[in-house]
């Protein structure tokens, strides 16, 4: 692979001038290079700065790994270690950036932050981090947690 340098620019007009290797790590991004549309900066307009940094501090961690369920544990304490520092609030935007820019990686990575995060949260806490509206009305929220009582069990 050639060493390549391929500009990133956010949608807050923030340049990166990464390897292309580090750049193919997303799907969208190696599609555009395959198809010689990175000739110049190639704008992301769904990510900030801010993320995208993040984005390619992972990529070039990540750069050398071959899809595999065997991830080296060097690699998982790092992912680890990347996660316990980024507040929930901006792993929700990775997660969409991840999506946006398929980074598959990175999306599973965000995934399970997320999951872990809420595992053990009541309904009520995870209707405000996710920002839902209960629309139900009390009889039928009364209705469904008998009818479903396996999913609540922890929650009294």
């Amino acid at each position: 692979m050639s060493s390549n340098k391929i500009v990133l620019t956010s949608s807050d007009d923030e340049s990166f001038e990464v390897d292309e290797a580090v750049a193919r790590k997303s799907q969208i991004i190696a599609h555009m290079i395959d198809e010689d549309c990175a000739d110049k900066a190639i704008l992301l307009q769904n990510v900030t700065g801010k993320i995208l940094a993040i984005i390619i501090e992972y990529c070039k961690k990540h750069v050398d790994d071959v899809d595999s369920e065997a991830k080296n544990e060097l690699v998982m304490t790092w992912d680890a270690e990347f996660m316990k520092n980024i507040d929930m609030e901006t792993v929700f935007k990775l997660l969409n950036a991840a999506d946006y820019l398929n980074v598959k990686g990175l999306l599973d990575l965000t995934s399970n932050t997320i999951a872990d995060y809420i595992k053990d949260k009541k309904v009520e806490e995870i209707r405000e981090i996710f920002n839902i509206e209960n629309d139900y009305t009390p009889e039928e929220e009364e209705e469904l947690r008998k009818q479903k009582a396996w999913a609540f069990k922890d929650q009294n």
